[in-house]
């Protein structure tokens, strides 16, 4: 957005004007933008305007103090430009004239908006929202604050000024300087939305700039274990106790679906007998606040069991002695060169695997898939059948055995 402004005064035309003094209207522009103008509160006949000059003809004491208001309006105009340079506002006509009129409280800018949207979140942690929920907006954020820097050199835009332009520049930024994956572009782009979002609801955009933006990005594949991968985990004899730790805990998730901060909090009050007489997972997802009912199978029935009598579970009434996501993503790595996985092992693969391999492989119904991993739409569960080619295979052989006998 250019800096630069010119001031421009010059007689407005009325509808109905037969003669006499005409209203003397100033108008603001700026390269790449719509000008701006508005009344002075003054007039002039036509006979004693000289249009080039922008000011009153003859040395009469009234042109000479309508000279001089008109010298005023241009300083003032250029002081409140000066101090927004200075400071590295971004320079609008609509932030110039708002200023000279005494509304520049009506001027709400894009990073001070987030910024507050950030300090609800924050004050919302354990209400609604987790720290992750957080860190991600905070990543966003700064994101958009680097691209607002290297775009317009300036420390903030007004959000009249975020247009369809400017929405396609970040995601550009996103995928080129920052080296985003095409998901986390879209994440934080989705982000700008919500911000816009509130903006329109405070109606202070008239205009929604995303309504042509399409997000184009495609969810990258789900990463998941085969069956003889996971049997090689599950089996292998680790001497290592942390180690086996960490692989136990893999190992339920897998047959569970929970994810790391599900496992994590899981408590001992939560599993417990159903109606059908075994014993079932009746937990809440964190990221969701969905409820999970999960029954267990044998596998991780006797995990559960085997981990009965540790002391810290004992103590905070805990399923597992679960360990920091990073140090359990760093022995994952360990247990998968020891068994051979050449994959890049991280918890929350164990979580796909359940969905693919365990589940979905094995023709339980994507309804019942979903309902266990507390999916709040179906259609997320429909991203893990995409990859089955397994299961492709196997019902491509069903239907030509069918064709086949017939």
């Amino acid at each position: 957005m250019n800096q630069n402004y010119s001031l421009h005064f010059y007689l407005k035309t009325q509808k109905a004007y037969l003669n006499g003094p005409k209203p003397i209207y100033l108008r603001i522009t700026i390269n790449g933008e719509p000008p701006k103008e508005v009344s002075i509160g003054r007039k002039c006949e036509p006979t004693n305007w000289i249009s080039k000059a922008n000011r009153g003809k003859g040395n009469t004491e009234s042109v000479k103090m309508l000279n001089a208001y008109l010298d005023a309006i241009a300083t003032k105009f250029e002081q409140i430009h000066t101090t927004f340079v200075k400071l590295g506002i971004e320079v609008s006509t609509e932030i110039l004239l708002n200023k000279y009129l005494g509304k520049e409280e009506q001027v709400k800018y894009i990073l001070e908006i987030f910024s507050e949207h950030n300090d609800n979140v924050k004050a919302l942690v354990g209400k609604g929202f987790s720290v992750n929920t957080l860190k991600t907006y905070k990543s966003s954020l700064t994101h958009l604050t680097n691209y607002i820097k290297k775009e317009f050199r300036t420390k903030d835009v007004s959000v009249s000024n975020i247009n369809y332009k400017f929405i396609l520049g970040y995601e550009f930024y996103l995928r080129t300087t920052k080296n985003c994956i095409d998901t986390s572009a879209a994440k934080y782009v989705k982000h700008l939305r919500k911000i816009i979002n509130i903006c329109l609801a405070h109606q202070w955009i008239s205009y929604d700039p995303f309504l042509r933006y399409k997000n184009t990005a495609k969810p990258r594949p789900r990463e998941f274990l085969s069956k003889d991968e996971l049997e090689r985990i599950a089996e292998k004899i680790l001497p290592i106790q942390r180690l086996q730790q960490v692989r136990d805990i893999f190992v339920f998730s897998c047959y569970t679906g929970l994810a790391y901060i599900d496992v994590n909090k899981l408590r001992r009050s939560e599993i417990r007998k159903g109606d059908d007489g075994t014993m079932w997972i009746y937990t809440i997802r964190k990221k969701t606040d969905t409820p999970s009912h999960i029954p267990l199978m044998d596998i991780p029935d006797n995990l559960i069991k085997k981990y009965a009598d540790n002391p810290q579970c004992e103590a905070k009434g805990l399923v597992f002695p679960v360990l920091s996501n990073q140090r359990m993503n760093s022995y994952l790595k360990e247990i998968a060169d020891v068994c051979g996985v050449t994959k890049v092992l991280t918890f929350h693969m164990a979580r796909h695997t359940f969905a693919t391999t365990v589940t979905l492989s094995n023709d339980v119904p994507m309804e019942t898939v979903s309902k266990m991993l507390g999916h709040k739409s179906i259609k997320t569960t429909q991203l893990y059948a995409k990859v089955l080619d397994a299961k492709v295979g196997r019902d491509m052989s069903t239907l030509n055995s069918k064709l086949s006998k017939t």
